[in-house]
């Protein structure tokens, strides 16, 4: 019986590979090359994705760039896509707080405030996220950054963002931590907008932009929920005695008008990112960082 089996396993194998060479015979040269083409095309095109995840930092949700169509012409939350030049400990560059914290700040805004929000065709909050040498930066004058501590620049990115501020947008950097980010993002931006014309201020809590809808008495410093979660929230500096005081400063234009806003020692973004996954986190940190996002959108917007 054994043999009886292995002689049947071994007709049909035969059978199966002279099944196979028949049908591979029937295929002209020209199908077979225009499968390989197709198979290189596939290849490349993966290559490229793995290649752009790997220069941008992302590997989970690809950036949602804009379209091209017309838009709604209402709020949207747009986030600068940036090159790194390290990792920071806790962040992921351009990416980091993305997507929730842009689509949480963008439910709450259209919740607390008559803001028309822009939705997109499956009725959500529509966000995008817009590289800062494309032509389309001009569309959104709202622009948010996270952990600049890492950014560099590019010399097309310095002229096309420097036009961006200068003509009327507003940028936001968030999330960065310690000397060490403070001096590299000083750097950067100081590309962008030269100290000597347009230097970098402090701006103190009786400035109006504290006291819009909501009256903030003091910034907070919001830790990451990793952070907050390793030290049993007994502690909300991230670099420990580097990083105790919370910043907030600006860059003015020559008419007085706040071109960049920074808001350094304190991750606010988490706050409205995390907002549903720990009840003490959301109750220290997520209220106000929605109260001091709300003031700073509303002033960025009006003036």
């Amino acid at each position: 019986t054994r043999r009886v089996s292995r002689r049947v396993f071994f007709l049909a194998r035969r059978t199966r590979t002279g099944s196979m060479s028949t049908c591979a015979a029937r295929f002209s040269r020209r199908q077979i090359v225009r499968r390989m083409l197709a198979c290189a095309v596939v290849a490349v095109l993966l290559g490229a994705t793995a290649v752009s995840a790997q220069r941008w930092g992302w590997s989970r949700m690809p950036p949602r760039f804009p379209d091209g169509e017309p838009t709604h012409r209402l709020f949207t939350f747009t986030r600068g896509l940036y090159q790194s030049t390290h990792r920071e400990q806790g962040g992921q560059g351009w990416y980091t707080d993305y997507p929730d914290a842009d689509i949480n700040f963008t439910i709450r805004l259209s919740e607390l405030t008559h803001t028309p929000v822009g939705m997109d065709h499956r009725d959500n909050p529509d966000h995008i996220v817009v590289e800062l040498t494309d032509p389309l930066l001009y569309d959104y004058p709202f622009l948010f950054m996270s952990d600049v501590g890492t950014v560099w620049f590019s010399s097309e990115e310095v002229d096309n963002l420097g036009t961006y501020l200068r003509k009327g947008g507003f940028l936001w950097v968030d999330d960065f931590w310690g000397p060490f980010a403070w001096e590299q993002w000083a750097s950067e931006i100081g590309k962008v907008l030269p100290p000597g014309q347009f230097p970098i201020v402090d701006i103190p809590l009786s400035d109006p932009i504290h006291h819009g809808m909501f009256d903030v008495a003091k910034v907070p410093q919001v830790p990451s929920i990793q952070h907050f979660r390793r030290v049993g929230g007994t502690s909300t500096s991230e670099r420990g005695p580097q990083s105790e005081e919370v910043h907030v400063r600006g860059i003015y234009d020559d008419h007085g008008r706040l071109m960049v806003l920074m808001t350094h020692n304190t991750d606010i973004a988490d706050g409205w990112e995390r907002e549903g996954e720990d009840y003490e986190f959301f109750y220290r940190f997520s209220v106000t960082s929605y109260a001091v996002g709300i003031n700073f959108i509303l002033h960025a917007m009006t003036h």
